[in-house]
């Protein structure tokens, strides 16, 4: 199982920098040449999401990025140090139909859920994490190194 993790500050300009790495690993371990416009909106979006949630809540920590090359899947996680509700994990869509949310927040988890057949949102004290993954295409991928 090999691993990218990239860390940038919470600045909107930086988030075409995570979708761009985001596009080009996913090539490179293999996913669908067809999926690759939904990778990079997704992580655009799961992003955007960290950002905004980071700058409105006055952080200055990282938004982090992990993109993961497993067995038959690549996995992306988006995480945000932005306290929420203890509650463990909420399915993608039930998120963002969630009443207590707010509308901005909202339309960016039901574009997500939207793009990925296998979201899932985490919520807890030491922050929020957007799990997404997409299947391998099978042989012909390349290795992360």
């Amino acid at each position: 199982m090999a691993t990218v993790e990239l860390r940038f500050s919470a600045q909107p300009e930086h988030v075409r920098t995570a979708r761009l790495v985001a596009a080009a690993v996913a090539r490179r371990v293999g996913v669908d040449e067809a999926v690759l416009d939904e990778v990079r909106l997704a992580v655009g979006e799961a992003c955007s999401r960290a950002v905004g949630l980071h700058l409105s809540n006055g952080l200055t920590a990282p938004v982090r990025v992990v993109l993961t090359e497993e067995e038959k899947s690549f996995s992306i996680e988006v995480g945000d140090e932005v306290p929420g509700p203890s509650g463990g994990t909420v399915p993608g869509l039930q998120a963002a139909l969630d009443p207590d949310g707010d509308t901005e927040d909202e339309m960016g988890l039901a574009v997500i859920s939207g793009l990925v057949d296998d979201v899932e949102v985490i919520s807890g004290e030491a922050g929020g994490t957007i799990r997404m993954s997409w299947p391998l295409s099978g042989p012909g991928g390349g290795e992360l190194s």
